[in-house]
């Protein structure tokens, strides 16, 4: 995996990355300090996270990380995230297998969003079963849905996702 990061620090952050290191719950290691060196989480010390597919460019998922979630990404190579609902990390294809290896992680030049740049296990990103969760397209006035479902909710959590999460 190739990290992009900045070398200074981000000024005026409404979340440091020393606050979010104090909550880390990782390794402890040089890399979960690298990895949140410029990184500007926000007051509830999260960051925005974009997952899009290595080959195609497609945007997947957008997605929230704390500190822990991204020291794991960067540690483990596989996508992790925060659920605000369930206020809890979480590796994305625990529940369905859909995992997400990070082949490029990216952090933007304000440093308060990240892209992953990834191979998507089993080509399904969204809950919903389909390739993208932007399967809606503003067309004629009225968004529509543009992509198919590939796999129904019930096949790959067993229930459907609500009841899932």
């Amino acid at each position: 995996m190739h990290l992009v990061l900045p070398r200074e620090e981000c000024e005026n952050r409404a979340f440091s990355a020393q606050r979010a290191r104090g909550r880390l719950k990782t390794t402890g290691g040089a890399m979960d300090e690298a990895v949140l060196q410029g990184v500007k989480f926000d007051a509830n010390g999260l960051v925005c996270a974009v997952a899009q597919d290595w080959q195609s460019g497609r945007v997947l998922m957008v997605a929230w990380m704390n500190a822990e979630a991204l020291a794991q990404t960067a540690a483990t190579g596989y996508a992790h995230y925060y659920s605000r609902s369930r206020r809890k990390q979480w590796m994305k294809g625990e529940e369905s297998g859909h995992t997400q290896k990070v082949r490029e992680l990216r952090l933007d030049c304000d440093g308060d969003a990240v892209v992953m740049r990834i191979e998507q296990n089993g080509g399904i990103a969204c809950h919903t079963g389909r390739q993208s969760c932007f399967y809606k397209v503003w067309r004629d006035g009225r968004w529509q849905i543009a992509d198919a479902v590939l796999k129904d909710e019930a096949e790959i959590y067993g229930k459907t996702h609500g009841q899932a999460r």
